[in-house]
This record gives C-alpha cells, sequence and structure tokens, in this order.
C-alpha cells in the first residue's frame, strides 16, 4: 500500500531528550516537529513549559518521561513528576517501569505503579505509553511486562529509552504487540534513525515511534514519495 510523507510524520514522537541540549536545541526540536507535524515532541521535563508554548494549537502532542531514563524514583516521585508534567500542558507521559522490581518478580508493585500515573494522566485527558527497557527482560519478562501495563491501562507499551544497553529491535515490537490487545497500541524507541526501520516497526505493528533523526527520516520519506515508491513494507 502506498504511503505519504505525513503517514510516517503522524507515527513520530520527535524526541530531545539528550542531556546536553540547551534552550536553543529546544526551541529547534520545537520547530521541526511543527514543520513536520509530527504525532508529538517528546523533551526532558524541565523543557514542558517551553515546549508546550510553542506547541499550543498546533495538534503536535506534548510529551514528556517520567522516571527517566533509569525507573527507580520511588513511585510517589514519579507521581508527583507526573502530576507537574500535566499541569504545565503534557498530553502524553512515557514512564519506565521500575526495572529492578520486574525483574525481582514484583509484579503488583509494578502495576500499581503504573495505575497510579494511568489514573493521573487519564483524568487530565492525557495518555500513557510505559517503557519496559526491553534490553535486560527476558521475552517472558517482556510479555509478562506488557500485560502489566495492559491490566494497569495503559494507552500504549513502548521498548526502551533509548539509554539502556540496547535500543528497539523488530523481534521485541512483534512480540509486545502480539501481548497485548487491540485496546494497547506500540511504540518502538532506541535506535531508529532511518526510514527503512521506521517502516518495518509500523509493519510489526508499532503505532508510534521515538525518533530524534526525525529531519533524516522525513528527507527520506519525502524523496521516496517523490519518486512514487514510499509503501508499506512486510516482514
Amino acid at each position: 500500500m502506498k504511503l505519504t510523507p505525513q503517514d510516517i510524520a503522524s507515527m513520530l514522537d520527535h524526541s530531545t531528550l539528550q542531556p546536553y541540549l540547551t534552550e536553543e536545541d529546544i526551541r529547534h526540536g520545537a520547530e521541526v516537529a511543527l514543520k513536520y507535524h509530527t504525532a508529538s515532541m517528546c523533551a526532558r521535563p524541565c523543557d514542558v513549559p517551553l515546549m508546550a508554548e510553542m506547541l499550543k494549537g498546533s495538534g503536535v502532542k506534548v510529551c514528556t518521561v517520567i522516571g527517566f531514563p533509569h525507573g527507580a524514583h520511588e513511585t510517589a516521585i514519579k507521581v508527583a513528576e507526573a502530576e507537574l508534567a500535566l499541569r504545565e500542558g503534557c498530553e502524553e507521559l512515557d514512564m519506565v517501569i521500575n526495572i529492578g522490581r520486574m525483574l525481582r518478580g514484583d509484579e503488583d508493585y509494578v502495576r500499581d505503579e503504573i495505575r497510579q500515573i494511568v489514573e493521573k494522566a487519564h483524568a487530565a485527558n492525557a495518555i500513557v505509553k510505559v517503557i519496559i527497557e526491553t534490553c535486560y527482560l527476558s521475552d517472558a519478562q517482556k510479555k509478562r511486562a506488557c500485560e502489566l501495563s495492559e491490566a494497569a491501562g495503559a494507552d500504549f507499551v513502548k521498548t526502551s529509552t533509548g539509554y539502556g544497553s540496547k535500543g528497539c529491535t523488530i523481534e521485541d515490537l512483534v512480540l509486545m504487540r502480539a501481548a497485548v490487545s487491540d485496546k494497547v497500541r506500540v511504540k518502538g524507541s532506541g535506535g531508529i534513525r532511518d526510514l527503512d526501520t521506521v517502516l518495518k516497526a509500523r509493519a510489526a505493528g508499532a503505532s508510534r515511534c521515538g525518533v530524534s533523526a526525525t529531519e533524516k527520516i522525513m528527507a527520506e520519506a519525502e524523496a521516496r514519495f517523490a519518486e512514487g515508491k514510499l509503501e508499506e513494507v512486510t516482514l
């Protein structure tokens, strides 16, 4: 099936999460998100007020991260971080599970922490993407983390922070898509740097991709569209 560049842009969460970014970098990131009309811009918590101001009324969602990147904050801190982000205009929250608790098998803790943040977000008409950090989990644990996320009311399950030992793989996206119902969407993130990878992620069932290489990916999409060759792929 043929695609348009906007089909690709609508999958992208333009990410500006590197610790060294300046205010000028965040402003440029917002300009990129606005230029291509990406699904969202995902920036660091301290950047939410500026991002919300620049994206206001554009339709590009304001997104930030919670408990990022290690997931090891106490639940109360994650909830407070989420509450502040929502007050400042966030429409999407990408939260990191407590990876150590997941590895230990403390499923009640993992599920209940997600639920607390989901409840805050949904009360504010925002959504939650749950980062399970696949690089540290076995396939069985990945599946279970997805199931716990759905049980807690999450809107998305997401592969990675991009700051673990490994990022997104197509195999993980396939596994995660199979682990949740159609009510829950799947996001790939970490190491997605070109159009072909976005297309493969789409074929694997991902609805979103977290990327910092938005300009490169969109340039590839526009060039391929002009050639009449921008289309779905199969795995």
